[in-house]
């Protein structure tokens, strides 16, 4: 290998700026998608790295499809409305409480 030249065998990564950059967010998003271990990555010393192929996974795991019920081609049957489960009595009524400031002042 010639000095100064880059092993062309190894991926080329990207800083979580750069992938920010890519997914036009922040790059405190990238690094906290990192760090709950929602996206995935390199641990590089004690910051994240993302190679070509992590940068694809992220783009199709926060893809958004289209869903099925919406496109005029997939409808059946007519969509059925929600409706609420009948109690047998009134319900409970809910009692505001005194914030708690107030309530250690006195």
């Amino acid at each position: 290998m010639i000095p100064g030249q880059k092993n062309q065998s190894l991926p080329l990564t990207y800083s979580p700026a750069e992938v920010a950059e890519a997914l036009d967010c922040s790059e405190w998003w990238v690094k906290e998608q990192a760090r709950r271990r929602r996206i995935p990555f390199i641990r590089s010393g004690s910051g994240y790295r993302f190679t070509r192929s992590h940068v694809e996974e992220i783009f199709r795991i926060f893809e958004e499809r289209p869903d099925q019920v919406n496109i005029p081609e997939a409808k059946t049957t007519p969509a059925r409305r929600r409706t609420l489960a009948h109690r047998d009595g009134p319900a409970a009524q809910l009692r505001a409480r005194r914030p708690r400031r107030t309530r250690n002042a006195a």
